[in-house]
């Protein structure tokens, strides 16, 4: 099910947050150009939140989703909001609008159809995306060992394991 599945990475997040300390959380990384770890937390949730917000009225505009900068600064803000959302996800399906500009040197919005769950597969992607790169925040920043699978596609996941002898 596919709201299992996002709950299972935003296990995985909440797991690996918890031991950071607040210097950690917020630290700027090189080798994330200088982005900190809560930064690209502050993006996963404000996807969803942007998706919940848009469920709500039938169109989502992630262009225009509020980019809170508590969350990249409060790790427990963030890990309350990931709890939150992660217990909010169980909503029917159903038809949305999906709107942006899609060009910066323009505001014209288009306007796609999409649907509830077409929108989660998308946070879910974006999500583990992120979660990639935050992966790499938490090894220049601590010693926290992350598991061999964090910020991998599940289907890599399951490529990798055909393969194996």
């Amino acid at each position: 099910m596919l709201q299992n599945a996002i709950r299972n990475v935003f296990l995985q997040l909440i797991a690996s947050l918890e031991p950071l300390d607040g210097r950690q959380y917020t630290q700027e990384c090189p080798a994330l150009s200088n982005v900190s770890i809560g930064k690209h937390l502050r993006h996963v949730i404000g996807l969803f939140q942007c998706l919940e917000k848009g469920y709500t009225v039938g169109v989502v505009n992630y262009e225009k989703r509020q980019r809170d900068t508590r969350i990249e600064d409060d790790k427990d803000l963030a890990l309350s909001l990931l709890h939150e959302i992660r217990n909010n996800l169980d909503k029917p399906d159903k038809e949305l609008i999906l709107e942006s500009s899609y060009d910066e040197d323009s505001s014209e919005l288009i306007s796609i159809r999409t649907n509830y769950h077409r929108e989660l597969i998308y946070n879910l992607e974006h999500s583990i995306h992120h979660m990639a790169l935050i992966r790499v925040g938490i090894n220049e920043v601590s010693q926290i060992q992350l598991p061999g699978n964090y910020g991998v596609a599940s289907s890599t996941i399951k490529q990798q394991q055909s393969c194996a002898p």
